[in-house]
Formats: structure tokens, sequence, C-alpha cells
């Protein structure tokens, strides 16, 4: 039997089968969550400071780069905390809200992929009417309804995962507080809310990807009908970085939430993969391939470093 008395604090106990390695893990991991900081916040001055760059692309870019700055903020000072020696207890209710806000920020930034696709939807098939239909007011709805949808969705699954009692074991058997691991802990039939959690976080990835989708699939037969091939090149290259973001961001949603036998190793490394990698790689993916980006982060490098203008 399980004891009755009830849980109040938690102890992470960390990735799995890493025993011994911690020193070096936080070395790696503190060198992905710096640079992770350092590349989105270039990238939100870069846009903040060059007028050419307010547009709707470059507003969502910049709402990506302040979720990828939290996104990984939510597990990583914890787990950094622990690895270099320090205590693994977590309260309850700091295990509350890294669930919340790890669903939050990776809702947010599904739907605002989402967004993004539409945006460059808009810009390659209605190009003449782009400015009226993306307008300010449209772009901060849409901006506002990200956040908003995301709210709603961590909301549900937090309140589904801790509404169950825990009154026994209090060793989490991860790197911090996700609904899978919070699930096996629960001193109460999980089977019905596994299910309904599954469709629930299986679903909204779903529709995300299909509308993804099939913006993406009208994009590519107006491509195909540009006549230049410069024109069809600018067109790809714009669109080839969205894409690859939206493939790093949603392979690993699709390892861990939606395996039908989870592997807790293969969990975890994917998990920090989609918490520190993916974000640390979103600003070099979206600055490698725009000039315009570039040029604006060339000159604050140099503002910063005081570098002489070339």
């Amino acid at each position: 039997m399980r004891n009755a008395s009830v849980v109040t604090k938690f102890i992470l106990l960390g990735i799995p089968h890493t025993e011994g390695l911690e020193t070096t893990l936080f070395v790696l991991f503190l060198s992905f969550y710096i640079f992770t900081l350092m590349g989105n916040l270039l990238i939100l001055l870069a846009i903040i400071s060059s007028t050419r760059l307010h547009t709707p692309m470059y507003f969502f870019l910049c709402q990506l780069s302040v979720c990828d700055i939290f996104f990984p903020s939510v597990s990583s000072p914890k787990m950094l905390f622990y690895l270099s020696g320090n205590s693994r207890v977590i309260s309850y209710a700091g295990c509350v809200s890294q669930l919340f806000f790890y669903h939050f920020l990776g809702c947010t930034e599904c739907f605002l992929y989402t967004v993004m696709a539409y945006d460059r939807f808009v810009a390659i098939c209605y190009p003449l009417r782009y400015t009226v239909i993306m307008s300010h007011r449209v772009c901060a709805i849409l901006a506002m309804g990200t956040s908003f949808f995301g709210c709603i969705q961590a909301t549900f699954l937090t309140t589904l995962t801790f509404q169950l009692p825990y009154c026994g074991a209090n060793e989490v058997d991860y790197f911090f507080c996700d609904i899978p691991v919070m699930l096996k802990l629960a001193c109460a039939d999980t089977s019905a809310l596994e299910m309904v959690g599954f469709i629930s976080v299986g679903l909204m990835p779903l529709s995300c990807f299909l509308l993804i989708l099939t913006s993406y699939s009208c994009i590519v037969c107006s491509i195909l009908q540009i006549r230049s091939p410069e024109g069809r090149r600018r067109a790809f290259s714009t669109c080839s970085a969205h894409l690859t973001a939206i493939l790093l961001f949603f392979m690993p949603v699709v390892l861990i939430y939606l395996q039908p036998t989870p592997n807790p190793w293969l969990n975890a490394t994917v998990q920090v993969l989609n918490n520190l990698v993916t974000p640390m790689l979103n600003p070099l993916i979206y600055s490698l391939r725009n000039k315009e980006v570039k040029y604006s982060l060339r000159k604050v490098l140099q503002q910063v470093a005081f570098f002489p203008e070339k």
C-alpha cells in the first residue's frame, strides 16, 4: 500500500542513465542555454533597431524569439542548479508552474508557426493585398490569439494532471515536471486521463501541422507559377527557413508524446534537444538565409562591440 501522506514536494532524478556525467552535462547545457539567450536577444535587437524589418513576418519572428528565450528557461535553471551539486527538490507549486509554462510556451509556439505559415501564404499568394490583409490590427490579434489559446491549452493540461491525488512516491524520473512522468506518480487510476491527455496533446499539434501543410501546398503551387527563376529562388529561400524551424519543432513533439511505447532515455534526449538546441538554432536558421537580418545583426554587433563601420 502507498503512503497516505499528501505530497508537498518532488525530487527530480534527472536524465535517465547519466549518473556520473553531471559536470559534463552542466557545462554542455549551460553553453546551450547561454547561446540560446544571446542568439534570440540579438535577433530581437536586430529587428527592433531596423525600421526595414518592421513588417508582419519579422513581428512574428520577434514573438518567436521571446518564446525561445522563455521556453528553455522553464526547465534549464533548475536542471543546471542540481547538476552543479545542489538540491534536486522542487516544491509542488514549482512543479505545477513548470508544467504549465512548458505547455503554455510550447503551445504558443505551435500556434505561432501556424500564423507564420499563413503570413507567408498571404505574402506569396496575394502579394498585392498583403499589407491590407496583414494589417497592424490583424497582426496584433493573431499574436494575442497564439498566447490566449496557448494559455487555455496549458491550463487544461495542468488542471488535468494536478487534479489527481499525489500521496505516494515523490521521485520524478525525469529532469523536469511533465505530464507522462507526473501521471506515473498519481495514486489513482490515470488510464482515462492518459487517453484524454493523449488526444489533447496530439490533436492540437496535428491541427496546426495540417494548417501549415495546407498553407505551404498553396505556396508551392504559387511559386511554380512564377516564370522568373530568380523570383522562384527568392520565394523558396524566404520559406525554407520557416520550414526548417517547423520540422525541428514538430518532430520532437511526435517522438515524445505520440509514441506507443515510451522510452525514458530517448524521451529525455529528444526533450533536451527540443528545450535547448532548437531554440538555440532558430536564430541561426532565420539569420543565415536572410540578408536583411544579417545586415541588421552586423549593425547591432558593431554598435555593441564598438566595431568600426566598414
